[in-house]
Order: C-alpha cells, then sequence, then structure tokens
C-alpha cells in the first residue's frame, strides 16, 4: 500500500523530479506520527486515497527493521527465563490488552469529555477497567505488544497504552466507527484518530483563523441581540463553533473538486450561517428585521429563508446553495437530497465529488422525526443516493423544554439513528474548537474516500433558551444556572491561545472591533464571498416565469413517428424471455399502434413518456411499484424470466433520446415525495413524477405537499413542476384503498398555486403529461388517477386522439342526445361517470346529460360555461361524486360550479347526489359499497326506488 501511495505522489508534477526523496521521507515521517509533519503536508497526506489491499495497517518500509529489532531486544523482558504458567499468564494479558485497546475503539466515547457545560451524566463503562480485563495497576509498567495503536512501535508499558487510548477516545472528541462492518473502514478511522492522539498539532495561522470565524459568530449574535432585543433569531449562542466547522467543511470541500455544497438546516444559528458563511449582505438582514424588505410574494420569516452565493476555495470557486425550509424541522432534509441528486446529474457527477449536501440538525428533532430515518434509507439506494451527506447536529442537549434523556428519546446519543446505515458518528465539544476542526477535517475525508454518510455531534448548549423571546430557567434552572457562568466558546479560546502566547489580548480585541464596524457598515463579512460568481451551470429560470395557467401546449405529435416509438418499445433484446401475461400485453399494444385494438391507459401513458423523450424532454418516475404499476398496467421495466435482469425499453429507443429514469422506491411516502420535489424545483427542464402505491397513502407525505408543495412558491418564490399520480376510485376495496383525499388538495389551492386533474380517458392522461413537461408553466399538478378505468371497456381512446387532440379541461356530453331535452344536467369526474353512462344507456335516459370536470382546479369555469350553454331547457344541475359529501370536491369546487349554474339561469340551483357524510373514506363491505353505489346512482339519474 505504501508504495502504491507513492506512486500516486510522483505522479503529481510538482512533487515530481529532484524532490522525491525529500517527500518519501515526510511521508514515511506522516504515517509514524501526523503531528511530525507541516500542517499542509498533514492535509495533503490526509487526503490520499488509501488502498487496504490486505488486511494489515499502513506501516512505512524503513521502520520494518527496527519493529524486528525492537521485537528481538524486548523478548527477554516480556518473557521471563521460566515459560510455564508465568509465560501463558503473560500471554492471557497479552490477550487482554489488545481487548482493553479494542474496549477503547468501541465504547471511549461514552466516558468522553463532550459537554460544555460538564453536566451531562456518563455511565460507568465496565469495559474501560483495567480490572473488568484482568489487569491491574501492577501491569502498568509492563511493556505490550500494540497491535497498531503505535505506528513504528510494535511495543509499550501499559501506562502509556492507557495513556494513548484516554486521550484519543476520551477526552473532547467521542468517536463511533465500530459498528461499522467494513474492516477498512474502520482501520482507516483507528489510524486517523490513533496516530494524532485525536488532536493533530495546529499551527498559529489555523488557529487565529479559528478564533476569527467565532469572533465573527459571536459577534454577530452581540450585534443582533442589542440592536433588536427580545426579536426573535434564534441565534447560535453557546454553539458558535458551528461557523468555523462549516469553514473548514467548505474548504475541505473545495479541494476535493466539489463545486457546489447544498445545506439544509432549520432555524438555530440560520441567521448567523446566512451573514458569516454564505456571506449574505448584512445590511439586508437589518432591513427585514426593521421591516423594510420589499415583498414580492407571501414571504416567510427571515430565519427560514434560503440564500445563494459563491466563495473561493483553493480548490477554485463553490456555490453555497441554503435551501429554503418550513418549521417542520427535518423535512427539509430530503428536499436537499433530491436538490443535489439533480445538481448531480446535471453535472454527469456519478460519484457524488462536485456537489455535497450538508444537513444540519437539532438534537431533539434529529432523535424524533422519523423523515430523518427515511432519510437515511435513502442514502445508498440507486434512485437516491448522492455520494454521502455531512450530517451535523448542533446538539443542544434540550428540545423544546424537555430535557431529560429518559424523556426527549430511548437512546443514549441523539445520533443513534444514524447508526442504520452504518454511519460514524463523531461526538466533539463545541468549546474546543480545534476539536471540531479535527472531527469536520476528519468527515470530509471520510466522505469522499467511502462516498457514504457521516454525522458530526456538536455538543454544546443554547444561551438564549428556545428563543430570544423564552424564559428557559422556569423549565431547567439548573442547566441555565451553569449557563449564566459558562464564557463563550469565543472567550475560552482566546484565554487558551493568550496563554500560549499565540495571540496578544490587544488583538484578540482588535478583531472584535473590526467585525463590528463591518456590521455598522453593513458590509459583507464573508472574506472568501466571490463577488461576480462564475453563473456557468446556473439554471436559467426565465423561460418558465411569468405564465399562466390557461397558457396552451401543442401536445400534437406526428402519428408515423408515434407508431415508430410503439413499435420500438415492444421490441427486447435477443435472448430476452418475458412473463407471459406481459407479452399478450405486448402484443395487444403492437395492435393499437397499428390503429387495430382501441388504446388502453397503460398504452397513452408510456407513450407519452416515450414521445417526451423523442422530443428532448427527459422524465425521471419513482415510487413503490412504478416499474410495473401496482394495478399492473404500466410495464414500463421488463423483467427476463431466465436471469432476473432488467430492460427499460423507453430508455433503449435511440442514442440521441433525452433520459428516461424510472426507480421502484423504498416504503416510504415522505422522504420520497420530499426528494422529488427538492429534484423538480432545481430541474425545470425535466418531468418528474412521483406515483402513490394508492393514492391514499400520500397522507404520510402530508407536509410536503402543506409546507412546500402548495405554498412553496408563494413564500419563497420556487418554481416547481412535479407531478404527483395518486390512484383513486370506488371499487369496494374499503376505507384505505379507495380515496386519495381530493378534499385535502382541493383546500390547498389558492392562487393558481397547483393544478389537480382528474382524467377519465387514455388520450387524456396522454395530453395531460405531455401539456405539464411542453407547457413552460411550472406548477405542481396532483392527478387522480384510476384503477379500475385503467381496462375498463369504455375507457379507450382511438391513435388519432392521441396524435392530434389536446388536453380538455372540461369533456362534453358523448351520447347523441338532444340538447333540448336535457333537463336535468349531472356533473362528475373520474369512475363514476362510467357508472352513470352505463346506467343511463341501460335505462335509455335521454333527458339527462353527463359532463365531466377533468380539471378540477384552476376550475375551468369559462370551458365549463361553454358545454353547458347548448342546454337552454335544464332546469336541474347536480354534481355527483362517490365520495364521502364531507369529502372529495363537493366543498371545496361547489362555489365554483354555482357560480357556472347561476351564469347560465339564475334559477339553476346547484344540487349533491352522492354519500352521506362520513367519518370514514369509503365502506369496509362490499355489500355496503354496493348499496351505496346504486343509491347514489339512482339519485343521479332520478330512478325510483
Amino acid at each position: 500500500m505504501h508504495e502504491h501511495t507513492m506512486e500516486q505522489l510522483w505522479s503529481t508534477s510538482q512533487l515530481s523530479g529532484g524532490n522525491v526523496a525529500y517527500i518519501e521521507e515526510l511521508f514515511e515521517t506522516y504515517l509514524r506520527d501526523p503531528n511530525e509533519v507541516p500542517e499542509e503536508w498533514r492535509n495533503y497526506f490526509d487526503q490520499l486515497p488509501r488502498v487496504d489491499e490486505s488486511t494489515s495497517v499502513d506501516t512505512p518500509h524503513k521502520p520494518i527493521r527496527e519493529q524486528f529489532l525492537l521485537l528481538s531486544k524486548n523478548q527477554h523482558r516480556s518473557r521471563p527465563a521460566s515459560q510455564g504458567s508465568v509465560s501463558s499468564d503473560f500471554e492471557r494479558k497479552q490477550v487482554q490488552v489488545l481487548q482493553l485497546i479494542n474496549a477503547y475503539r468501541g465504547r471511549g466515547h461514552q466516558h468522553a469529555k463532550l459537554d460544555p457545560l460538564g453536566l451531562m451524566v456518563r455511565e460507568s463503562v465496565p469495559d474501560l477497567d483495567l480490572q473488568f480485563h484482568g489487569l491491574s495497576r501492577a501491569d502498568l509498567d509492563t511493556v505490550y505488544q500494540t497491535g497498531s495503536l503505535f505506528i513504528g512501535q510494535a511495543e509499550a508499558p501499559l501506562k502509556d497504552i492507557v495513556d494513548a487510548l484516554e486521550r484519543t477516545y476520551c477526552s473532547t472528541v467521542g468517536s463511533e466507527y465500530m459498528h461499522i462492518v467494513n474492516t477498512v473502514e474502520q482501520r482507516w478511522f483507528q489510524q486517523r484518530l490513533e496516530s494524532v492522539r485525536a488532536h493533530p498539532k495546529y499551527g498559529e495561522e489555523v488557529k487565529l483563523h479559528l478564533l476569527e470565524r467565532l469572533t465573527a459568530a459571536e459577534g454577530l449574535e452581540k450585534y443582533l441581540g442589542s440592536r433588536y432585543p427580545g426579536v426573535k433569531r434564534f441565534g447560535l449562542e453557546g454553539g458558535e463553533s458551528l461557523i468555523p466547522l462549516m469553514d473548514e467543511l467548505i474548504q475541505r470541500s473545495g479541494t476535493y473538486g466539489a463545486k457546489e455544497i447544498v445545506i439544509g438546516m432549520a432555524h438555530r444559528g440560520r441567521l448567523n450561517t446566512l451573514i458569516n458563511t454564505l456571506g449574505k449582505k448584512t445590511s439586508d438582514l437589518f432591513d427585514e428585521f426593521d421591516g423594510k424588505a420589499s415583498y414580492q410574494s407571501h414571504g416567510d420569516v427571515k430565519y427560514h429563508q434560503g440564500f445563494s452565493s459563491n466563495v473561493m476555495t483553493s480548490g477554485g470557486e463553490v456555490h453555497l446553495a441554503l435551501a429554503f425550509n418550513p418549521s417542520h424541522l427535518e423535512i427539509v432534509s430530503p428536499v436537499v437530497e433530491g436538490s443535489v441528486r439533480a445538481r448531480q446529474d446535471r453535472r454527469k457527477d456519478k460519484t457524488g465529488e462536485k456537489v455535497v449536501p450538508v444537513l444540519i440538525h437539532g438534537d431533539a428533532a434529529f432523535a424524533g422525526q422519523g423523515v430523518v430515518m427515511e432519510t437515511f434509507q435513502l442514502s445508498q439506494t440507486r434512485a437516491y443516493k448522492t455520494g454521502g451527506t455531512i450530517h451535523i447536529v448542533i446538539n443542544n442537549q434540550v428540545g423544546f423544554t424537555t430535557s431529560k434523556r429518559e424523556d426527549v428519546r430511548s437512546t443514549e446519543y441523539c445520533t443513534d439513528v444514524a447508526k442504520i446505515v452504518e454511519a460514524p458518528i463523531l461526538h466533539v465539544n463545541g468549546d474546543d474548537p480545534e476539536a471540531v476542526l479535527f472531527v469536520t477535517q476528519l468527515a470530509v475525508d471520510y466522505r469522499n474516500e467511502f462516498k457514504k454518510d457521516v454525522v458530526i455531534d456538536l455538543v454544546c448548549y443554547r444561551r438564549r433558551g428556545h428563543n430570544e423571546a423564552d424564559e428557559p430557567s422556569g423549565t431547567q434552572p439548573l442547566m441555565y444556572a451553569k449557563i449564566k457562568a459558562q464564557p463563550t466558546t469565543r472567550t475560552l479560546y482566546a484565554e487558551r491561545l493568550i496563554a500560549e502566547s499565540t495571540l496578544t489580548e490587544e488583538y484578540s480585541k482588535q478583531l472584535e472591533e473590526e467585525y463590528r464596524t463591518a456590521l455598522d457598515n453593513g458590509q459583507h463579512v464573508v472574506k472568501s464571498l466571490v463577488k461576480e460568481p462564475n453563473t456557468e451551470l446556473f439554471v436559467d429560470w426565465t423561460p418558465y416565469l411569468g405564465h399562466e395557467w390557461t397558457t396552451k401546449a401543442d401536445t400534437t405529435f406526428d402519428v408515423k413517428r408515434l407508431q415508430e416509438l410503439a413499435h420500438q418499445m415492444q421490441e427486447i433484446p435477443d435472448g430476452f424471455q418475458v412473463q407471459r401475461q406481459v407479452e399478450k400485453i405486448m402484443e395487444d399494444r403492437r395492435r393499437m399502434a397499428a390503429g387495430a385494438m382501441p388504446i388502453n391507459w397503460g398504452f397513452a401513458e408510456v407513450m407519452a413518456y416515450a414521445t417526451l423523450v423523442d422530443q428532448g424532454h427527459a422524465v425521471r418516475i419513482t415510487g413503490q411499484d412504478v416499474g410495473r404499476g401496482t394495478f399492473s398496467h404500466r410495464h414500463a421495466i421488463l423483467h427476463n424470466q431466465k436471469d432476473g435482469v432488467a430492460y427499460s425499453p423507453i430508455a433503449n429507443l435511440s442514442a440521441d433520446q433525452a433520459p428516461f429514469e424510472l426507480y421502484d422506491s423504498l416504503l416510504s411516502e415522505e422522504a420520497v415525495l420530499g426528494f422529488e420535489y427538492g429534484y423538480a424545483t432545481t430541474t425545470p427542464g425535466t418531468l418528474v413524477i412521483w406515483e402513490a402505491q394508492f393514492g391514499d397513502f400520500a397522507n404520510g407525505a402530508q407536509v410536503v405537499f402543506d409546507q412546500f408543495i402548495s405554498s412553496g412558491e408563494h413564500k419563497w418564490g420556487r418554481l416547481c413542476g412535479l407531478t404527483m399520480l395518486l390512484p383513486h376510485g370506488y371499487e369496494g376495496q374499503g376505507p384505505e384503498h379507495s380515496s386519495a383525499r381530493l378534499e385535502r388538495y382541493l383546500q390547498l389551492c389558492a392562487e393558481h398555486n397547483v393544478q389537480i386533474c382528474v382524467p377519465s380517458t387514455p388520450a387524456q392522461v396522454y395530453h395531460m403529461i405531455r401539456r405539464q413537461a411542453i407547457r413552460p408553466l411550472r406548477k405542481p399538478l396532483v392527478v387522480m388517477s384510476p384503477k379500475s378505468l385503467l381496462r375498463h371497456k369504455l375507457a379507450t381512446s382511438t391513435l388519432e386522439e392521441l396524435t392530434d387532440g389536446r388536453f380538455r379541461t372540461c369533456l362534453d356530453e358523448i351520447d347523441q342526445i338532444e340538447p333540448e331535452k336535457v333537463d336535468r344536467i349531472l356533473m362528475c369526474s373520474g369512475k363514476v361517470y362510467y357508472d352513470l353512462l352505463e346506467r343511463r344507456r341501460a335505462e335509455e335516459i335521454d333527458n339527462i346529460a353527463i359532463v365531466r370536470i377533468e380539471q378540477i382546479y384552476p376550475f375551468p369555469a369559462k370551458q365549463l360555461t361553454k358545454l353547458l350553454s347548448k342546454f337552454t331547457n335544464a332546469s336541474e344541475i347536480y354534481w355527483v361524486q362517490e365520495e364521502p359529501m364531507n369529502m372529495g370536491a363537493w366543498f371545496s369546487s361547489q362555489h365554483h360550479m354555482r357560480r357556472v349554474a347561476e351564469d347560465l339561469n339564475p334559477k339553476l340551483h346547484l344540487k349533491y347526489a352522492g354519500r352521506d357524510l362520513s367519518a370514514s373514506p369509503a365502506a369496509g363491505y362490499m355489500a355496503l359499497h354496493l348499496k351505496q353505489q346504486e343509491q347514489l346512482i339512482r339519485d343521479a339519474l332520478n330512478l325510483a326506488g
């Protein structure tokens, strides 16, 4: 391994030639003790990839001879002359020493000094006692083999071993990595931690930079506190080390070639991060406090706002994006991941080296919010992986007012949830800035090396309580008595630097004064801020701005090309064996393409995707069963019956087509939908679709609908074209498999914020999907998609309706009914239309017209009025729905329908036909369902009985 790494060094131009011998000597010194080489070289060597060609630990070749000599020289000290029981006793203790070393590696963090306040109760860990391992103080001077604990030193007295373990694992850094199954990763951490005893030696320049960053963090909070006393800002006091942490994370990621870093965080420390990390102009923040900011939308509070900027690192310019987020804390996590994946896809960054996700959490939320677990489960899946996320927990050691550990969680640490994906966890005392710097470097290096999630647990406190208007001592009297007497992190570090003569008190005060002056002047306070950023890879949103929902879209398509695509989609690779029922579906689709068979829903839908990618529109679809379709209608992914290999015909139409990506997702709604929202808000040119397994399962993602999808544009100006397919229809499948809860989405509708459609024909879904991609309007689309209509004998379309038609917000009466005879009009949406149509035909009724509203919001009043205007003799008008009266579209949309009816005839009063009010969405018994369905049809068609 050493030779492999040296080859990497030699191949680097600036290290070649006559410098090689010097570099090799430096590297060998680094391997023995990283603290013995200059800091810039230590950073360089730290970032070199490590290749574990065997299970051995890195060892420079020159000291190998020294180790053999050391072993032979100490042999007589280690092994007494009489070998018998004494020798076996020594060998037993040697094994126990190695067990002690492993105990510290696995459980040393439980004795680490992590709490700046000294209030954390650390339970006794027997594994860390000498006696537990059959050792005693009498053994402290005995020399034992150390395994890999001392690189270049095979043996050491037990007291030195214990001292090294205590300093490495029980000081202000507590590392958890032994739960990782991969031995390479375990040994990577051992080498990095043990070689510097978890506390590298930093130079004067680094220490002063740390102090400057702490000065900025503390200075902003003091300034805001004095200028705006009592105003909520969710300040960072007590957790100021976050700012130097973020500075190092960004700079070090830049050296690895990162071009973008996307950050998600809740309230605490957000304003500080905006000013001191992202470089938001201080005068702009003060204007927000003073109420002088301009309002282009409904807006949001200061500590929910996003921001973006560019900063310069030694590796080049890095774009920073802080995501907008609501008060629902952790819900921003999957949204950030989706935005990152979209940026990576745009950059063709398959490994995640160029775009890095960073999530900043609160301790109580990290432990308590279920979406955290869901987001971790996304991290290594094909559809959602982003090359590893760096998680930072601002650990206040208290929730809002809950501080007892047995009340706030059921695990020792708030970070234990991360162990489900074997993420390493680095606990660190927030009042030790150099330790914070070290674990940040470790986290960035780990993420870069292994492309996996890593967690930094920044143990700190909140000096002002939950917010600046809160009085925390009412619920945490002991904690806040301690906090009141606790010097700030900056004060402690400045005193430390003054004591070691790195800093003078005068210079310390100068730093504070310079920062305050910058604030007074309303300046940018981030020195690395790029004032004129490189916009080369910015997304141009201007084509999608300023469009009304009535904007037209040409969704027609050449019939010959559509047939070519349809036939291509039925072609499969040689030797690919399709399952028997799927082969029948493919054969039917061949006939549909030829015009020899009516077109069904599945064919129309997949042809919408095929024609879009053929025209250059990328498509991404995810959901729990999207490949086949929950109701076995889509079959966009085929599976070879011989070897299980999957094949996507739509993704293989031509070499120059747009990407088509379809993934069956993990069993998650909240995190997956949040991810797709983040993806859609970052790539307006891609049609992004999420399909629920059953529409009512989307209620598990209601937070995403409420906080992002419905209001993101009006709160934050974030456009989003995400499409959500929610299967909906009353087929007697019970309360949890009937209703997609249409009423909930309609309640969120205002100011043309979303589109809600209930297509009832294959041609309608074809044009609706194509319209969503082709039309420049970027609004979320919620679709009440069907179940039984997927194969309904009447729910068919013709080839001409696909190629020459368009999406119609309303559909007219289709039977040859004379308009003058019509005295009752039925308006409806979805499956119930076919129930009404079949019964009307069976009963030979010719005085009732049935029209369909295919887009319920924005309500197509103009189009509906035009359709109904010919029924001049109508005296009754009904809205018919399958859902109970308190659900469906009735309560939310009746005012729209009533206005249309009264415009036609002031005496025309809208009435309701459907199920009665109900606490449950649907009947659980088939017989009751059929009875209710029969009754609503009879009521609507005015049938006796």
